[in-house]
């Protein structure tokens, strides 16, 4: 077995363990690239010249690109790993911008603070991908604040 296809498979089970089972297989498609770190860590996993993900150094979780948020925005079910927000603040969300507490209109309950989430509308249309910066229970107990640190928007101009 080849060092690509070692990290292929440890990527994809990093995925299903993250993100549900089965989403590792398709969000990291066969023929994906890496670029490793200086100690040869996976670092980011690329496909078609387009970044799926980026290996968080202090735990090795994904950080999602728009186009690896999308993949797992339409193979998860329900509410799962979501956080929707209100039609009032989508438009600056989907640009990238902070997603408030007072916006959220529902929440996965199963979420945990800092774990990277999908940000969605009212219709499930995502908007962001982002990571939880508090608990379900204490967004929805607090009235202001910072809900999801945004990564990146569908309208972003930037990714980072």
């Amino acid at each position: 077995m080849n060092s690509d296809t070692e990290r292929l498979a440890r990527v994809r089970m990093i995925a299903d363990y993250q993100f549900g089972k089965g989403i590792g297989k398709e969000l990291f498609l066969d023929g994906s690239t890496f670029q490793l770190s200086r100690t040869k860590r996976v670092r980011q996993v690329l496909h078609s010249g387009k970044r799926m993900a980026t290996a968080r150094a202090k735990d090795g979780f994904f950080t999602l690109s728009i186009e690896g948020a999308s993949i797992v925005h339409r193979l998860l079910p329900g509410k799962k790993l979501r956080v929707v927000i209100s039609e009032e603040a989508a438009p600056f969300v989907e640009k990238g911008k902070t997603a408030f507490i007072k916006h959220v209109v529902d929440i996965d309950p199963e979420l945990r603070a800092g774990e990277e989430v999908l940000v969605t509308d009212e219709t499930n249309r995502l908007l962001a991908t982002g990571q939880l910066l508090l608990s379900p229970a204490e967004i929805l107990a607090l009235n202001s604040g910072a809900a999801v640190d945004v990564r990146v928007g569908v309208a972003s101009k930037k990714e980072r």
